[in-house]
């Protein structure tokens, strides 16, 4: 159990709602596999091997999202509706109006439907109702939206805002790689795309490439801004900070892995071990971050 792509929000510290209010609301909107008729569908899965759609190990919540949707590509019906239009034109001599092709699409779609092939996701989201954080596995914002609205719609109250920072990422990236040093315990790594601010929009990336000296501060100079930075906090867990706050290839590194030998007999002991590790690190990432980034500002 590692996320890989951190999409991170705040509540209320702590938030007041209950686990058993969590999972009574979530209840009401568990996933359903798709009906022969239906495009796709999503709801709420158990995140572990129990039933429970919210997991809890040592005051640390998750829960999941799972969704399914039918593989049947537009293209298909189209290409369909076209043959059967083809046959009425053959028959009737001359080719289905507008009105006429849509009900043929429609038509098609409904008889394909049963018979597609079906590819199922599953989302998970980190709740610390003491801290007050929700953080969303997702690699981008539209896939953590879709979590986000499934909670709105099944919780009676659900006050979430976004993780706004003093400073801006960008900006902060900027002023690390002119020093060559990022703050606090974080190190730069040797990954970072920099975008021209111009109309022309000019971008250079680096892989595995050393970002000191006088190339990169070139390209600072030149009105490039950092737009993904490689970073790694405390020599624990390595990652990509991008302009708009997301973390992307998160990846806890062998001193953490080290530390599950001989923690779990079985999956589900090691399910919870590595959950347990993961938040405690990210309990100690975010508010180095936050605080690397000039503080969390309040409305």
């Amino acid at each position: 159990m590692w996320f890989k792509n951190l999409q991170v929000f705040r509540l209320p510290a702590p938030w007041p709602l209950p686990i058993t209010a969590l999972e009574e609301q979530l209840a009401k909107r568990r996933f359903h596999p798709c009906g022969s008729q239906d495009q796709a569908t999503q709801g709420w899965v158990a995140p572990a091997q129990s039933d429970a759609l919210v997991h809890t190990v040592g005051g640390q919540w998750l829960i999941c999202l799972g969704s399914e949707s039918k593989l049947l590509p537009s293209a298909v019906v189209r290409q369909e509706a076209e043959d059967r239009a083809d046959e009425i034109e053959a028959a009737q001599g001359y080719r289905p109006g507008r009105k006429q092709m849509k009900e043929l699409r429609e038509q098609v779609l409904q008889e394909l439907l049963p018979r597609a092939f079906s590819r199922r996701r599953r989302c998970f989201a980190w709740i610390d109702p003491l801290n007050g954080w929700l953080v969303v596995d997702a690699p981008s914002q539209a896939r953590g939206e879709d979590l986000l609205e499934e909670l709105r719609a099944s919780l009676d109250q659900f006050p979430l805002s976004l993780l706004r920072t003093e400073r801006s990422p960008g900006s902060a990236m900027a002023e690390w790689l002119a020093a060559a040093e990022a703050p606090g315990a974080f190190t730069i790594d040797q990954d970072c795309e920099l975008r021209s601010m111009a109309e022309d929009k000019a971008a250079v990336r680096y892989v595995r490439h050393s970002l000191e000296g006088d190339e990169i501060r070139g390209h600072l100079q030149a009105g490039k801004l950092p737009t993904r930075l490689a970073l790694t906090f405390d020599d624990r867990v390595s990652f990509v900070l991008t302009e708009k706050g997301e973390i992307k290839r998160l990846q806890f590194l062998d001193v953490i892995q080290e530390q599950l030998e001989g923690q779990g007999e079985g999956a589900a002991e090691l399910f919870d071990a590595e959950f347990a590790l993961m938040t405690g690190e990210l309990d100690r990432l975010l508010p180095a971050l936050i605080a690397a980034l000039g503080g969390e500002l309040k409305a």
